[in-house]
């Protein structure tokens, strides 16, 4: 049975792959070999107009629309990689579009009630059946259940979860293909690319990580005021349905609109802005797809969301990154941005061009150094050191180019209403307040218990370390030969490293045996006297090696 499977993917893989060869071969090849009527059927219609001549990248375009949802996704990723895409490819793939035709409304209809395990009267007293929206995903209606509440329900196209699974399975073997043949792609990591694409794909299938994100959000915001997150409708809810509560506005790109109503766009604008704030800085979990189609704007200036299928979630030093690097631009500070950036640096390899990374971003500041803070966009400088990273060949976390996605848009919605509104004036204060939380007591203890800790548990292993050192040397199989010159700053700093060694073994030493024997109620006032003085001994000595090292 298992065989019979394997060859049915086989013979799938097999039969998608030649259809995209078909594809590539139509949008591409005049470019390769000229103009052959003979391959004539082999163009796409689009292709064909007299006196027009396309260019590559609009072919890259048109080609991966018409290879369908898993690679205009795949182009829309790659369009936010000023990393790995040329700013010429990106503006092009920032053209693609998600929308679909629907399908049969009679089949999604028999979709949503395959779903809820009921007929749609049972559960709706009124359902609208023709769609108000269509992806390539999958297509939204609206309804008003029993209990009068009205809800939008979004059901999954039948078999695009095959569909997709059998592109990523492509997809991953080209770029296996590709990092095996070419190892200059291995700098790129396009195979992680494609991994982390196919996790993003994966996890949009699956509609109840939506609701979860959704849910989360509504946590988030569930006191305040200018922000609405539609109540999700749980037991109603599945891997590929979703019910959510019914939200409506208006567009942030119609400023006449929200004019007319009555509402106020520099508050609209603010209010954005505070809103992806909160989510960035306070959470480090944010909206990473916060176009105008997934943006309302609704009575009293309050910013509605929708579409949770794509979030990004930053890690503890992903915000200290932001920290840093705001912290930067602000003092238009190259070396501290350099800093800012290594954090960023996934290679397990110590990175060797840390002067070459802090000439360059020194030159590019210069641009900036007659600029006020307040009119910096976060966005963009961000964006050029990401182009200057690619050059050293550094991997940066897919997560922060969602968040520079998120910025972006944050930045054009909220000038496009508001010409006067500085985005980078609005994070000051969240940027400090994240580096404030960073260094707070709890914080601190912790990164110290983690020092004493890793001391005392060198204390543990050092005599039988030293014990096999020394039978090693007894024995005549260690010899080591160290020659220092004359060095006096060497010799002085291997002194000072040997007494900073040593004091720090004494005071863990005090500390465990003193913790022994307080732990076995052998107490008294100088056996409490030495644990406490050994306690304030680690605890400076910790404050000195932290002030040595660099951040």
């Amino acid at each position: 049975m298992f065989g019979i499977f394997k060859i049915r993917n086989l013979l799938l893989r097999i039969f998608r792959g030649l259809s995209i060869l078909f594809v590539v071969i139509g949008y591409y090849w005049r470019g390769w070999i000229g103009r052959p009527r003979y391959f004539n059927f082999l163009i796409s219609s689009k292709y064909k107009h007299k006196g027009i001549i396309l260019s590559p990248q609009v072919r890259l375009r048109m080609m991966l629309e018409k290879l369908g949802p898993t690679f205009v996704k795949f182009g829309q990723i790659l369009a936010d990689r000023p990393d790995i895409v040329s700013e010429k490819l990106r503006v092009e793939l920032k053209k693609l579009q998600t929308a679909a035709k629907p399908f049969d409304h009679q089949h999604a209809m028999k979709l949503i009630e395959a779903e809820l395990s009921a007929p749609l009267d049972q559960i709706f007293s009124e359902f609208n059946p023709e769609c108000i929206g269509s992806a390539s995903l999958g297509q939204v209606y609206k309804g008003k259940l029993r209990n009068g509440e009205i809800v939008v329900v979004k059901i999954q196209r039948p078999f695009i979860k095959e569909k997709i699974n059998l592109d990523l399975q492509i997809l991953e073997y080209i770029a296996h293909k590709i990092s095996e043949e070419y190892p200059e792609f291995i700098v790129m990591n396009l195979e992680g690319i494609v991994h982390e694409f196919g996790e993003t794909m994966r996890n949009e299938l699956n509609y109840l990580n939506e609701a979860a994100n959704a849910r989360r959000f509504g946590e988030m915001f569930a006191n305040v005021p200018h922000c609405k997150i539609p109540k999700v409708y749980v037991h109603l809810t599945t891997a590929r349905l979703l019910v959510l509560e019914y939200i409506e506005g208006i567009s942030p790109d119609n400023l006449i609109e929200i004019t007319e109503n009555g509402l106020d766009p520099k508050q609209v604008a603010a209010n954005g802005v505070d809103v992806f704030l909160k989510m960035i800085f306070e959470n480090g979990f944010f909206h990473a797809d916060p176009h105008s189609g997934n943006i309302f704007v609704m009575p009293n200036n309050v910013i509605g969301l929708i579409d949770f299928g794509m979030v990004g979630t930053l890690r503890p030093s992903q915000m200290e990154f932001l920290a840093k690097f705001i912290r930067a631009m602000d003092l238009k500070d190259s070396v501290m941005l350099s800093e800012a950036i290594l954090l960023l640096n996934v290679n397990s390899n110590k990175f060797k061009n840390r002067d070459d990374l802090e000439f360059m971003l020194d030159e590019m500041m210069k641009k900036y150094k007659s600029v006020p803070y307040e009119y910096l966009s976060i966005a963009q400088i961000m964006d050029e050191c990401l182009i200057i990273i690619r050059k050293f060949g550094l991997q940066i976390p897919g997560s922060i180019f969602l968040l520079l996605k998120s910025i972006a848009t944050i930045e054009k919605v909220g000038l496009r209403l508001d010409p006067s509104v500085s985005v980078s004036n609005a994070i000051r204060p969240y940027a400090e307040a994240l580096v404030k939380k960073q260094y707070t007591l709890p914080r601190v203890g912790k990164a110290l218990f983690k020092t004493i800790k890793k001391y005392a548990e060198l204390a543990q292993a050092l005599p039988e370390d030293i014990g096999e050192i020394l039978y090693n040397i007894k024995s005549g199989k260690l010899t080591h030969d160290i020659k220092l010159g004359n060095n006096e700053n060497m010799n002085k700093s291997i002194r000072q490293a040997g007494a900073t060694l040593a004091l720090s073994l004494l005071v863990s030493f005090s500390i465990a045996g003193t913790a022994v024997l307080r732990s076995r109620g052998d107490t008294g006032f100088f056996v409490d006297a030495i644990f406490y003085i050994s306690c304030v001994l680690g605890v400076i000595m910790a404050f000195k090696l932290l002030g040595r090292l660099k951040f």
